[in-house]
Order: C-alpha cells, then structure tokens, then sequence
C-alpha cells in the first residue's frame, strides 16, 4: 500500500493550545499542524491571536517562515532596529532566517494567521520586546 500524497484537516478539528501569558495580557493560541499533516519537510502551524495579544520578538539562525493571514490584521514588527508592517486578510509575508520579528494583533477582533517555516526549527533566541 502506498503512502498517502495528501492530508486534509478540518477547522472543527483543529485542537488549539493556549500559550503562556500574563493574567492581564490577551492570549495567543495555537493549532500544531506538522504532526497532523505528516509534513516532512516544513513546519506548519495555525495561530489565533486575542485581540491585543502579542508574540515574543525573536530570530531563527536558518528557519525562514512563511505568514498567510487568514483574518484580522497582522502587525509585524521586523529587523533590528524593527520596522512596523500591518498586513490584511489575504496578506502573505515571507521572513527570511535570521531576521528579527515580532507579532501582534492590534486589531479589535482575533487574527488568525497560518505559518510555515524551513527548515523546521523548534528552537528561537528570544530578543527584548519591540512594542
């Protein structure tokens, strides 16, 4: 029997994580999706952000990631010093290894925002805050 050339996963089969945060700061999930997909190759990761929540600003040696905004408005903080970008539904942005970011969700609704990264890395160096 030949291995399967596809995954699929349905939203009402996502199983989101809440990441840790503050008792006063809006929280982040996530949705694990390398495990679920069997991908060999990439990461893959669905995030959903509270309105308000941010990520740690941090850098990946050689993992380049990929972020596909789904819903709500990304804002991304990149480089060093960091340079503001907010990017729409539809919006793709492609970070390059080695280049500081950060993540947040400005916005007043949540911010669902799918990412990919190669080569897959679970490790980052955590870097102080940019906002």
């Amino acid at each position: 029997m030949s291995r399967a050339q596809y995954r699929s996963v349905d939203p009402a089969a996502l199983v989101w994580a809440t990441r840790p945060h503050g008792d006063d700061e809006p929280a982040r999930h996530v949705a694990e999706l390398s495990e679920t997909l069997e991908t060999r190759h990439v990461r893959a990761n669905m995030w959903r952000y509270e309105p308000g929540a941010k990520g740690r600003r941090h850098v990946h040696a050689e993992q380049e990631e990929t972020f596909v905004v789904l819903s709500g408005t990304l804002t991304m903080y990149l480089g060093d010093p960091p340079e503001r970008i907010d990017v729409p539904a539809g919006g793709v942005v492609h970070v390059a290894g080695g280049t500081p970011l950060q993540t947040a969700n400005h916005g007043p609704e949540n911010l669902v925002v799918y990412v990919s990264g190669y080569p897959p890395d679970n490790g980052a160096t955590v870097l102080d805050s940019a906002i």
